[in-house]
């Protein structure tokens, strides 16, 4: 069902048993596949791409300018979405910074409430962003990660498949595959786990380091 406030510019390709809420937009040389359900007052910006069973969340948008002060519009540029991904409400996804570049979501994916994806993000397949996650420009993610709420990742990164990271925690470092991030509230200090390892990242690396000194001055008899 396709509700008649919506509006749909004739050069959009709309696949079977698409739904389309009200006041909905959906921009010129956008596709959107099989059985997508698109929520009321989401935009779908040039360019945009989708496979099928997607749902896109209230407020949405997807295919946005980036966010750079750089940036030319008049590059042309794209938003590539597969399969069976879970997009809630207020969530932004934004296109590549380069000419014929793609900001890229896999299959399976549930990108919670106010969640975004930066220009020229890569996100794999069977990945869970929770509510208000920040990824910044030129991540890449791998496969079967999971981002805790308000969780804020700096451009450039690397998260490696199966990767954990804890909600409310500021990540500048690449995650490797299988790691756990946490953040210790009390001395803070940022970790990661990884095979057994204890990895110091972000801004804390020092005052970690001190701490674990001053400890082994202490235990000294």
């Amino acid at each position: 069902m396709i509700h008649p406030s919506a509006i749909i510019h004739p050069d959009a390709t709309i696949g079977e048993n698409v739904s389309i809420g009200a006041f909905s937009i959906i921009d010129a040389n956008v596709t959107i596949g099989d059985h997508c359900s698109i929520d009321p007052h989401v935009w779908i910006s040039e360019g945009t791409t989708m496979g099928s069973h997607n749902q896109i969340g209230f407020a949405s948008h997807i295919g946005g300018n980036p966010q750079d002060t750089s940036f030319d519009t008049s590059i042309k540029s794209s938003v590539v979405i597969g399969n069976n991904n879970a997009i809630r409400e207020h969530v932004t996804i934004h296109r590549s910074t380069s000419e014929g570049g793609q900001t890229t979501v896999g299959d399976n994916n549930m990108l919670m409430i106010n969640s975004h994806l930066a220009h020229d993000v890569h996100l794999g397949n069977h990945n869970n962003l929770a509510n208000s996650v920040l990824v910044a420009g030129h991540i890449h993610i791998g496969s079967h990660c999971f981002l805790g709420g308000g969780a804020g990742f700096h451009q450039f990164i690397k998260i490696g498949d199966y990767a954990i990271c804890q909600g409310n925690s500021a990540i500048t470092k690449d995650i490797p595959p299988t790691a756990w991030h946490m953040v210790k509230i009390n001395s803070q200090a940022s970790m990661s786990l990884a095979s057994g390892a204890l990895v110091s990242t972000a801004t804390h690396e020092r005052k970690l380091k001190h701490s674990i000194t001053c400890s082994l001055k202490v235990a000294s008899p």
